[in-house]
């Protein structure tokens, strides 16, 4: 028989009865407590969140226009559209192009600037600042900054270009250089996010495994391959699928700089669907746009948690 809580005191079936009865109702006000706070918080995200997300996909079945109060239901007609509209997959070219661009060179950087600041030496704080200072800046600033920078006359690359014997290039208005410029540009305003959490991911590894590693003659290539790079997965993990989802929605850049073109070479998927949103007024199109969209993403990420985070392990 089990032992009353209380010294000297033998619990019989009717206390045992009444303190399982008191744990379970006690767990039962704990739950709708933890309800009830987190109630405003999923009301506001249900409010601003997932309906108009539910509504995107209604308008997408109608041929609604901006000022237009009503509107038909034309069924998958917009989806169909979409299908055949030559334009739309240029610019899913385009967002795969600045994608597989961006992406890599931007976790290579980030990579490389971390393990270049994860020291405790003296003054190291400045430059972690410095590398970071671009992220908390506004795009459409850092956009207007780096238009200058590109200008084909007085603009710095070309001066650079001139001061080497080189041709100057008309970086935005030539369709072979205006993506790159573009891409240039978010790895240079990206990196030091990336680098931030790289960082962090640095300074948690235990410094102990390298100490073992030098004991054993480890060259530091090794140590990267062998501890480094093997621990950081989480985190690599982690940037790529935030990576992943910042670029396809690149816009700001683009709009600023190059306004989609030269003949359309910078027209990303963002860009286009603001296009038909506030330009052509065509809403339902516009939204049938961010569904695919919406659902292109969802698959890319289920497919990184497939063949990449299965291999993950977060385990030290």
């Amino acid at each position: 028989m089990a032992l009353d809580a209380r010294p000297g005191v033998k619990a019989t079936p009717t206390t045992s009865k009444r303190r399982l009865g008191f744990m379970a109702r006690s767990r039962v006000v704990e739950a709708l407590q933890a309800y009830l706070f987190l109630l405003p918080a999923a009301a506001i995200l249900f409010t601003f969140q997932y309906l108009p997300a539910i509504d995107v996909f209604r308008i997408s079945l109608t041929n609604r226009l901006l000022l237009r109060p009503t509107a038909k239901f034309i069924g998958f007609d917009n989806y169909v559209r979409l299908w055949n509209d030559g334009r739309f997959w240029n610019a899913v070219w385009n967002t795969f192009y600045f994608v597989a661009a961006s992406v890599p060179f931007q976790m290579a950087l980030a990579l490389l600037f971390a393990m270049a600041l994860a020291t405790r030496m003296r003054g190291v704080g400045i430059f972690r600042t410095t590398f970071f200072l671009p992220v908390v800046t506004s795009m459409v600033a850092v956009s207007v900054v780096w238009e200058w920078l590109y200008h084909p006359s007085i603009g710095l690359f070309n001066e650079i270009i001139k001061l080497f014997g080189g041709t100057p290039i008309d970086w935005l208005s030539d369709q072979q250089w205006a993506m790159p410029a573009i891409i240039l540009l978010i790895i240079w305003k990206g990196t030091g996010y990336y680098m931030v959490i790289y960082l962090a991911g640095l300074l948690d590894i235990p410094n102990e495994y390298y100490e073992a590693a030098k004991i054993d003659g480890a060259s530091g290539w090794s140590m990267f391959r062998h501890i480094t790079w093997p621990l950081l997965a989480p985190t690599t993990y982690l940037i790529l699928v935030l990576q992943m989802i910042n670029s396809f929605q690149v816009f700001s850049s683009v709009y600023v700089m190059t306004g989609g073109g030269p003949l359309r070479s910078t027209e990303v998927v963002v860009y286009y669907l603001f296009q038909r949103a506030f330009e052509s007024l065509e809403f339902g199109y516009a939204s049938a746009i961010s569904v695919v969209m919406f659902v292109f993403l969802v698959i890319v990420t289920i497919l990184q948690r497939v063949f990449v985070g299965s291999r993950v392990s977060y385990d030290r």
